[in-house]
């Protein structure tokens, strides 16, 4: 979800100062009625101040939002998998989807799996203990 704010921000923030570039839109922008920054500010700590507040007022507004940002997030996931199965299926090498359908697995033997006491390393029964420092 933040990376979707983010990403928000960061296009709108590219759309806002792409008029640098063209002449004709910043001779239009000059006769616009412009806002100062300081009052850009305050009603951006204001709208803050206000949805900080929001989920003490209206906790069901909150609750649902959650629900909503949780549906969107498995939406956004499922659609995330279904590219990527889609892609892999269209632009993968034909070699390495014959090797992963055959792919087989192997099984631990119960003797490799708990080796008798004797045959352990003497170094994997020895656990070394730090020894305090001399005092002085």
């Amino acid at each position: 979800m933040w990376f979707l704010l983010r990403t928000a921000f960061w296009f709108s923030m590219v759309l806002v100062m792409l008029p640098i570039f063209d002449q004709d839109a910043t001779d239009r922008l000059k006769n616009e009625e412009g806002v100062e920054l300081t009052d850009a500010f305050g009603a951006a700590a204001g709208a803050i101040t206000y949805m900080g507040s929001l989920c003490a007022e209206k906790p069901d507004v909150c609750v649902k939002g959650a629900e909503t940002v949780s549906t969107l997030g498995a939406r956004a996931r499922e659609g995330a998998r279904v590219a990527y199965s889609y892609l892999d299926e269209k632009f993968a090498d034909p070699a390495e989807l014959a090797a992963a359908d055959g792919v087989t697995t192997g099984t631990v033997t119960t003797a490799a799996a708990a080796p008798e006491a004797g045959a352990q390393d003497e170094t994997a029964r020895h656990i070394p203990i730090p020894t305090p420092r001399p005092t002085r």
